[in-house]
């Protein structure tokens, strides 16, 4: 079965870039990557860029409207994502559990409901 694992934390809250902390996170990252390829449960798996990049949209009354940033004014926000096959949701919650950004975030695991 297919598992959204999706990533939040707070923009800043994690190593930051340039630092020794923040090269093991991401060797962390990879790691993580290359061990559920490995044990083919990796289906896709991305970074987005920074919340300031994203674009709202909504169509109210047939008209599209944008507004900048997420939908959802809050601390965290969704940094990144993997969709992993995995044997049940306690399979998928153990790998959610070794992403690194559960240690400062949180990290939401969905099934997907997939559509023939």
């Amino acid at each position: 079965m297919q598992y959204m694992c999706l990533i939040y934390s707070a923009e800043g809250s994690g190593p930051q870039p340039g630092t020794e902390e923040f090269n093991r996170y991401m060797q962390a990252y990879f790691a993580f990557t290359g061990r559920m390829k490995d044990e083919g449960k990796f289906i896709a798996g991305d970074a987005l860029q920074p919340v300031a990049t994203a674009t709202t949209v909504l169509v109210r009354g047939g008209k599209a409207e944008t507004m900048d940033g997420p939908f959802a004014e809050t601390k965290e926000q969704l940094g990144g994502y993997y969709l992993l096959d995995c044997k049940n949701l306690d399979d998928a919650i153990a790998c959610a559990a070794m992403i690194p950004t559960a240690e400062h975030g949180r990290v939401e695991v969905r099934p997907v409901m997939i559509f023939d």
